[in-house]
């Protein structure tokens, strides 16, 4: 990579990591959604119908299903491996989700991280890192599906806590408190 080129990737990774940074201990109660009527008649969309509708690719290239998680509690995490506050965050997430994991039947949630960011640098943070809930390739497009849940900025790193009724219970911008979001999911 030209120095050019590298000057841009990281301007645009110092500028992702402030807003992470200035938006960091704010959170904020999710409005409801409410499924009303499209003008065609049908049902309209919600941020969550639009996100289990979609497939993104895991860490090794296959397409999942974001369906699999529907019906159950789910906490949808969007990061960046450039993102400081995503990073300090994901090895606290990583111990939540095997917890959970630990319970088996009992299981209460499920995590799942969508990535703004390339596969590569993705699998080799997973590994580095040793993450224990499933990475999804959002790529640039993840950015758009946050906006979908409220974040109008695109600032990472950006929660989303949805019902096992697909309603998003709440939404939290910058790095995680993980007192609030240990009784947030206690809560559900």
């Amino acid at each position: 990579m030209n120095k050019k080129k590298l000057a841009a990737v990281a301007a645009v990774a110092v500028i992702f990591g402030a807003l992470g940074v200035v938006f960091g201990s704010k959170t904020k109660e999710a409005a409801p959604l409410t499924t009303t009527m499209a003008p065609t008649g049908g049902p309209a969309h919600s941020a969550t119908t639009n996100l289990y509708a979609r497939s993104l690719d895991d860490l090794s290239g296959k397409p999942q299903a974001l369906s699999q998680w529907q019906g159950k509690p789910l906490l949808v995490n969007f990061w960046a491996t450039w993102c400081g506050p995503c990073v300090q965050e994901m090895p606290e997430l990583s111990a939540i989700a095997n917890e959970e994991a630990g319970k088996g039947a009992a299981r209460r949630f499920s995590i799942v991280g969508v990535g703004i960011d390339a596969p590569t640098a993705m699998r080799e943070f997973a590994v580095k890192h040793d993450i224990k809930y499933p990475l999804l390739v959002g790529g640039m497009g993840g950015t758009d599906i946050a906006r979908e849940f409220g974040n109008a900025n695109g600032g990472l790193p950006f929660t989303v806590l949805i019902g096992a009724d697909g309603q998003v219970r709440k939404t939290y911008l910058g790095k995680l408190k993980f007192d609030e979001l240990k009784a947030d999911l206690a809560g559900l």
